[in-house]
């Protein structure tokens, strides 16, 4: 059965209900889609460095993960507006939810716990030498000093099949705990895996391989 809207934390098997996103450049996303996988991910606020640090890293094997059949849709909770002057160079939809309304429906939660984990504290020293560099060079905007939603979301994965199946799920524990590019590949190819097999399972006896 679909989950209904405003219910806590997801787990793999459940269903998502359709819906139609718009990204900030205006432009319609089918979560899911039935074409493809979606990796959904819940990431902070525009311009975040500990976000950006790892979403480089997205951009850089983007052609790779768009491959293996897997369509990147990132949220943020930022506007829009402001997300677009951060947002200009990414490949991938880029979903503006000020409200956070998409948070408390996958239940994507935050705290303190967001900066304060000790894992976090290298990337986060990384994550801002990195955007501080950037920034003085003029190759991206600063964030702002007081961000839409704060400054204590905590990262989410999802990872959705065609039909609405969440495939799996990771609910970061702190700022920069999520999937990285490895791990969505992997999924990816153990859905394909799986999908093969059960493919050769359905077929009659005379043309499995």
């Amino acid at each position: 059965m679909p989950r209904s809207p405003g219910a806590t934390r997801i787990g793999t098997g459940e269903i998502v209900a359709a819906r139609k996103l718009v990204t900030v450049h205006g432009e319609p996303v089918a979560v899911p889609d039935p074409g493809r996988l979606v990796h959904l991910q819940f990431r902070r606020f525009a311009g975040c460095p500990v976000c950006n640090l790892h979403l480089r890293g997205v951009v850089r094997r983007h052609e790779e993960i768009a491959a293996a059949g897997v369509r990147e849709v990132v949220v943020f909770h930022s506007a829009a507006d402001e997300l677009r002057v951060h947002a200009a160079d990414l490949p991938f939809a880029v979903i503006a939810d000020p409200g956070k309304r998409l948070y408390a429906e996958f239940g994507v939660e935050e705290g303190r716990r967001a900066l304060l984990r000790p894992r976090a504290w290298w990337p986060i020293v990384r994550a801002l030498a990195v955007a501080s560099a950037r920034v003085l060079l003029r190759r991206q905007a600063a964030p702002s000093v007081n961000p839409e939603g704060g400054r204590y979301g905590l990262p989410a994965d999802f990872l959705i099949a065609g039909d609405g199946r969440v495939l799996a799920v990771k609910y970061g524990e702190h700022v920069y705990d999520q999937w990285p590019v490895e791990e969505i590949l992997r999924l990816a190819r153990a859905h394909a895996s799986d999908r093969t097999a059960h493919a050769d399972d359905d077929a009659p006896a005379g043309d499995r391989r």
